[in-house]
């Protein structure tokens, strides 16, 4: 039996990236969790959103860490 995919209107925060900082968490491209990254496909809007509220402050962690992936872009500044 497969999974069925929620339609959804709330795009993916992924940056395909896909690297977890390990003091963290986090993926340093998006920001979300492992459990975060994997619920996505399932979530709803609502738990979408929610996820969604979460990363601005991840990113901000993980840029002054260094992670520059963060930010959207693989160019140091």
């Amino acid at each position: 039996m497969s999974a069925v995919l929620n339609p959804s209107t709330v795009p993916s925060p992924c940056t395909n990236v896909c690297k977890m900082h390990q003091p963290t968490g986090w993926c340093q491209g998006c920001a979300r969790t492992i459990p975060e990254i994997t619920a996505w496909s399932r979530a709803d809007d609502a738990t979408r959103l929610a996820i969604l509220e979460r990363l601005p402050p991840r990113r901000e962690i993980l840029l002054e860490q260094g992670i520059f992936s963060a930010a959207g872009t693989t160019q140091e500044p």
